[in-house]
């Protein structure tokens, strides 16, 4: 029996010092995962969206947004996150949410709209800024050229506001007879709406057609714009590019045909809502360009050294049935550049 309790306690003793080494690795390496696990983790970065109206109205430009920037490597929960902010059509707060962005200290802002691009350049001279505006961005302040911003912004236009001399001409098209033409513009986004008009005022010369501009930045001022032109007799009515009025397309497209009035305007939403004709770029490819930029400042890039980069898609739709409502006979040499035609 001595010689049986003499080899035990070596094996007891070896068996409780390896258990308890055993232990302590154990406890070391949990210890140190939590430590390893956060090192190989990285902070989602956070994009900041100041949208100038309602995120119903942007679902399709959201999509085309978040396409863009998978196609850059990012993708929305995932390996990036968004702080979506909304200013509900009313652009005097675009200021205050294009702050609270800053404050939330997000890696880019992206602003979907000129007036939003202007609140977020007013916001921050650090965080870069992606915009999307139908604008001249270098005309509106936002950026020193196309091929070099400098600064933090940089961005995607498109042709809708280049777009409207050929509205007119579109009008003529329809309407051979047409000479006196409403304008709708917002006099709270004064930069479309100044380029807007010097783009068509040189083509309605050329037409013999007279111009008359009616404001609006509310829809309760809708009923006024639409009176004043039944005073002024107008043939038609031609809407400038402003995110406000995209969002109200329904809206305006069933006052117009209430009212007989031939109306056009950029965003093929219109045309879809029941108005004549939509003539403009293409919202898809313009967001999409959108997303793909912002993707490219996430990666590294710096907006001081990005191009603007234009969405060069300009899309035609026509409302058949709102023509036959109006009784407008459409050309078949219109019907035929179209790209949509909604019978």
């Amino acid at each position: 029996m001595a010689t049986g309790s003499v080899r035990d306690r070596p094996a007891s003793a070896t068996s409780v010092v390896g258990w308890r080494a055993f232990i302590s690795l154990v406890g070391s390496a949990a210890a140190a995962w939590p430590f390893a696990a956060r090192a190989q983790q990285t902070p989602q970065p956070v994009i900041g969206f100041l949208g100038p109206t309602t995120p119903d109205h942007y679902a399709p430009r959201l999509g085309a947004f978040r396409e863009g920037l998978k196609e850059a490597g990012y993708v929305e929960g995932r390996n990036v996150a968004i702080e979506y902010r909304w200013a509900e059509d009313d652009y005097g707060r675009l200021p205050a949410l294009a702050a609270e962005l800053v404050r939330q200290q997000v890696a880019v802002i992206v602003a979907s709209n000129t007036p939003s691009a202007v609140a977020a350049k007013g916001a921050t001279a650090t965080i870069p800024i992606v915009f999307e505006t139908s604008s001249d961005p270098v005309e509106a302040g936002l950026v020193s050229s196309l091929n070099r911003p400098g600064g933090n912004v940089t961005g995607v236009t498109n042709l809708s506001v280049e777009a409207g001399p050929k509205g007119l001409e579109l009008v003529r098209e329809l309407l051979p007879k047409a000479t006196i033409i409403g304008v709708l513009v917002n006099p709270t986004s004064p930069t479309i709406t100044e380029q807007f008009l010097r783009g068509l005022q040189a083509t309605a010369r050329g037409l013999g057609m007279q111009l008359h501009t009616v404001p609006a930045s509310a829809v309760r001022d809708f009923d006024m714009v639409f009176a004043t032109l039944a005073q002024l007799r107008a043939d038609a009515l031609v809407i400038s590019p402003d995110t406000f009025f995209s969002s109200q397309s329904q809206e305006l497209a069933g006052q117009a045909l209430r009212q007989k009035l031939p109306a056009i305007y950029v965003n093929a939403l219109f045309a879809a809502a029941g108005g004549l004709v939509s003539y403009g770029g293409s919202q898809i490819e313009t967001y999409r360009l959108l997303g793909r930029q912002t993707g490219k400042v996430l990666s590294g890039a710096k907006p001081a050294d990005l191009p603007v980069e234009q969405a060069t898609k300009v899309e035609l739709t026509i409302n058949l049935k709102t023509a036959k409502a109006l009784g407008i006979a459409v050309p078949s040499t219109l019907t035929g550049r179209a790209d949509e035609l909604i019978e």
